[in-house]
């Protein structure tokens, strides 16, 4: 195949299942690639909110100082190429063809996953670079996930909440167990949760990890950054854009592995730092957006505070669209106080997506008061027009509840051309 569409597609269809956990058949291709050690230095991030922010954050500062680095995420929002970044820059087709022609070679007849198979892809990648760190971060859960089957020097767990509960559980403890398979015996562990699973302390305890926990070992308050273990240190940060336990957790992370950059260079690199779907702002037909692709209660939460935080003279109405295995009501609810009216919006083209009657029903049982609301649900595309409508020059318009939901309004904005950063 010669174009990265048709490799994609195909890869859509090699394996029967979407997911499917475990780490015995992508181990074997693995070691066919030779690609077990990706890098010199590997840092694998687990959580269900936040790693793509501590990847990002990793990312910026190793590369302040000039350190080859490849970082790997997941989902994109516009480009696949999007996932895979080589020293700061996506790679682009012709490398990523390469190595999924590299994959299909090594797999024979194994079946992979289409994230198992581009995840390799990512390490053939990263080894062929030669790069000093790779930046790992785990798509679903941790001890099962493809990204486990390399060992990290670094592990960080950002948060444990509830989250894809037909792979994972509902419960936090059994939850926190999953992610807290990435940890390594004897190895450096980094977490932010505040409040952790009783189940990640177990695990960190029993293999021996020289562990750091934010609000004992680090913490970042008020703009103040705090490691009290080796080596101690003491940053005055500037307002941030991504979650600052992400941030923290990256800065720890970095510092306990000796290559933290000055703290000239932290600053510099974290007052330009942000990440396109997470808290951004940006103006389309002189009005005020702001993206965000949180879709579970605990990325409302934290989204809630972060409107509460960043005030506009106006109201804040918001458009929203989602899957329909989340917790719609639990992802609505933290947010009701923020928002002055709902555009209750739908993907039709995705089979995953909530229909009208569930994210209705899901607005009601938020306590969302119906005259807030408009109705009846459409399209995306459609809602967005209708809340432009009503959009005044002081209001802003918020646009969450899925990557799938942020990325058609994203291409949108890139479509009509105007859109610039607030």
């Amino acid at each position: 195949m010669r174009d990265l569409q048709s490799w994609l597609s195909r890869l859509e269809q090699l394996h029967p299942s979407e997911i499917e956990l475990g780490l015995e058949r992508v181990s074997s291709v693995a070691g066919a690639l030779d690609v077990q050690v990706p890098a010199r230095r590997v840092f694998t991030v687990a959580g269900t909110n936040g790693k793509g922010s501590c990847v990002r954050t990793m990312e910026a500062l190793l590369r302040a100082v000039d350190h080859s680095v490849g970082a790997y995420s997941s989902p994109h929002l516009l480009r696949f190429n999007e996932r895979i970044r080589i020293d700061g820059h996506e790679v682009d087709d012709v490398q990523l063809i390469a190595a999924f022609e590299a994959v299909e070679q090594a797999r024979g007849e194994t079946s992979l996953t289409y994230f198992e198979f581009t995840t390799l892809a990512a390490f053939w990648l990263f080894k062929q670079a030669d790069v000093e760190f790779a930046l790992l971060e785990v798509g679903l859960g941790g001890r099962l996930d493809a990204v486990n089957l390399v060992d990290p020097d670094v592990a960080i767990i950002t948060s444990v909440a509830v989250d894809h509960e037909a792979w994972l559980g509902s419960d936090r403890e059994v939850i926190g167990r999953e992610k807290a398979g990435i940890l390594r015996a004897g190895k450096t562990f980094v977490c932010a949760d505040p409040r952790p699973p009783a189940s990640v302390i177990d695990v960190s305890g029993k293999l021996g990890c020289d562990s750091y926990f934010i609000d004992r070992h680090f913490s970042l308050v008020d703009g103040v950054y705090r490691l009290e273990a080796e080596p101690e240190l003491v940053l005055g940060l500037p307002e941030l854009r991504l979650p600052p336990a992400s941030v923290a957790a990256a800065i720890t992370a970095l510092a306990v592995a000796g290559a933290l950059p000055g703290a000239d260079q932290v600053c510099t690199t974290l007052e330009q730092l942000h990440m396109p779907g997470r808290c951004q702002a940006l103006i389309m037909r002189g009005r005020n957006l702001v993206l965000d692709v949180g879709h579970n209660p605990a990325a409302a939460e934290y989204l809630a505070s972060w409107l509460k935080q960043h005030p506009v003279p106006g109201r804040t109405l918001a458009l929203f669209a989602a899957m329909a295995d989340k917790d719609l009501a639990g992802l609505l609810a933290p947010l009701r106080s923020s928002i002055d009216h709902w555009y209750p919006a739908l993907l039709p083209d995705n089979p995953r997506a909530a229909g009208a009657e569930q994210v209705e029903a899901a607005l009601a049982a938020a306590a969302v008061p119906a005259e807030q609301v408009s109705t009846p649900s459409m399209a995306v595309k459609s809602q967005l027009e209708r809340a432009f409508g009503e959009l005044g020059e002081d209001d802003r318009l918020l646009v969450f509840g899925s990557f799938f939901t942020v990325a058609e309004v994203l291409q949108l904005t890139r479509e009509q051309q105007d859109a610039q950063p607030e």
